[in-house]
């Protein structure tokens, strides 16, 4: 199914609370592009999520043959709908949203925002969504912010998110908004001030969103989701580390998928269950408050887990990436037991533990 809609009015929506999904965005490089992006292993990571806010779509029937890969891969329906091309000149993308109709349905007001200061070379796209299982609603939005030469050709867009996320509001009021996306931006930076004063809140605050060139290695957190602080809460959130789930090398998973890595939350006690590609599970690398990552953490925060110190904390970081903890019993002088008071202490952030 798939929906091509353009900017228009919005409905004012009731008060509304988010339900039982799992909610991701992702900037996937040049979907759409002749370049051998790996459909199925994208699927895969797709799957992950309940809705999923696509950046970087080059060609809206690239979202088509993904919705179609979903929905051989999972056996359930999906359906998917993209934004007209935005951009300034020749370079144009798209943005897509893609989701799961056993959990999420579309509900109305799909609209490129209607940017009168011309301040974004892409204007954030939104639409309406509903929660299946209980009947709720919620607004979702996204934007890719311009990268520019520098920092501060990015600050007058974040900037302007703050106005957008006012206007979301007004349109659609006591409805949770969501605004997604490439920011280009890490979530410390001052130039959030605006947007948070008006409520939103970035969901996700630890670990890196990019994939650097060097193997198992992580670059910035450019990518989000800042949310309605006053009416959502979620359960959990974080990134996911496609290329731990994939039968491929990073460098591969760098080129053929994404250079960025998907990010997510979880509301009302769902939570993301990160499924190999060969159907095992591995560990997690979630962004939570005051966990601490094997894959994403400094070696000041590392050397907080029992039995570690600055000396392992460095033996980690050399060792990454890391597949599950269990794998800690490679660095010289942790062996079972001291493997085990590092499971025991509740600090490694969450997956699985064996």
């Amino acid at each position: 199914m798939r929906r091509y809609l353009l900017a228009g009015l919005l409905a004012i929506a009731p008060l509304a609370a988010q339900g039982d999904i799992v909610v991701g965005s992702w900037n996937i490089k040049h979907l759409g592009w002749n370049n051998d992006k790996a459909v199925g292993q994208v699927a895969h990571v797709a799957d992950h999520f309940d809705l999923l806010a696509i950046q970087e779509l080059m060609d809206p029937a690239a979202l088509e043959a993904l919705e179609r890969e979903l929905e051989a891969l999972s056996g359930e329906a999906w359906s998917s709908m993209a934004s007209h091309a935005l951009g300034r000149s020749s370079y144009e993308e798209h943005y897509g949203f893609l989701w799961r109709e056993s959990e999420v349905a579309y509900e109305d007001g799909a609209v490129v925002f209607i940017d009168h200061g011309d301040v974004f070379s892409r204007e954030p796209y939104s639409a309406r969504f509903r929660d299946v299982e209980n009947d709720t609603l919620f607004t979702a939005a996204t934007v890719h912010v311009v990268y520019g030469d520098s920092v501060g050709d990015r600050l007058p867009e974040i900037a302007a998110l703050a106005d957008y996320w006012q206007w979301l509001g007004e349109v659609h009021a006591d409805t949770p908004r969501l605004l997604m996306g490439d920011f280009n931006l890490a979530p410390d930076h001052a130039g959030w001030a605006p947007l948070r004063e008006r409520g939103a809140v970035p969901a996700v605050t630890e670990g890196a969103s990019t994939l650097a060139t060097t193997a198992g290695r992580y670059a910035n957190l450019y990518d989000n989701l800042w949310y309605d602080a006053e009416r959502l809460a979620p359960d959990d959130q974080g990134v996911l580390r496609f290329p731990e789930l994939l039968p491929m090398a990073h460098q591969e998973a760098r080129a053929r998928i994404s250079d960025h890595v998907p990010v997510y939350v979880a509301l009302n006690g769902a939570t993301l269950e990160r499924q190999a590609a060969d159907g095992g599970e591995l560990m997690a690398s979630r962004g939570g408050p005051g966990c601490i990552d094997l894959n994403a953490s400094g070696a000041e925060r590392l050397a907080e887990l029992p039995h570690v110190g600055p000396a392992r904390a460095e033996a980690i970081i050399s060792g990454r990436p890391w597949r599950a903890p269990g794998e800690l019993t490679r660095i010289s002088g942790i062996g079972e037991g001291r493997l085990a008071a590092i499971r025991g202490s509740g600090l490694l952030c969450g997956g699985k533990q064996g």
